[in-house]
């Protein structure tokens, strides 16, 4: 597709009010659709544009790439799960924590369903779920669907973490 602009050719075009831009004109476009037309119309040679393709950084990749050096760090990318609370930045163990491992223990050991022990423990099933496959409960951060060492301590041992794991799968639970 060619971007109706600059001229420029690329599979990675994007359709702007039924309009095909490359990336740079397309971010530099106005959001007012009766607005494109007239800035479609003022042409620019894509030659022009060169040096912005070269150094050019999708939108959200500079801030994933970001995320990724501090999840490379061991830092956690979000709010403290439950279990946790951040204090100067860093990721400590909270004071009920010990509902965490009662949590990994229930769902292990006993035969209840994710309904009634989330009912237990005043979650939705959903949350709990979030609480049972979050790798933070091991030491460890995910992030872009990859595990790295945290900084912060475990509350759980990564034994009982992947037995849990494996009886998600064994009872078809995603």
């Amino acid at each position: 597709m060619k971007c109706e602009k600059c001229g420029y050719e690329s599979k990675s075009n994007k359709k702007k009010f039924g309009i095909t831009l490359c990336e740079i004109c397309y971010y530099f476009s106005p959001e007012e659709e009766k607005a494109v037309q007239p800035y479609v119309d003022e042409k620019i040679p894509g030659k022009v544009l060169e040096t912005f393709r070269k150094n050019h950084v999708p939108s959200g990749e500079k801030q994933k790439r970001g995320m990724i050096k501090k999840a490379v760090k061991g830092s956690l990318m979000s709010r403290a799960p439950f279990g946790y609370k951040i204090q100067e930045g860093k990721l400590i163990i909270a004071e009920n924590y010990k509902e965490v491992e009662e949590i990994f223990d229930e769902f292990l050991n006993n035969k209840i369903s994710l309904r009634q022990l989330a009912e237990k423990h005043n979650f939705s099933v959903n949350g709990l779920k979030k609480i049972l496959k979050n790798f933070t409960y091991i030491g460890k951060i995910k992030f872009n669907n990859q595990v790295y060492q945290g900084t912060h301590q475990p509350i759980i041992s990564a034994t009982l973490f992947n037995k849990v794991q494996d009886k998600f799968e064994n009872l078809g639970i995603k």
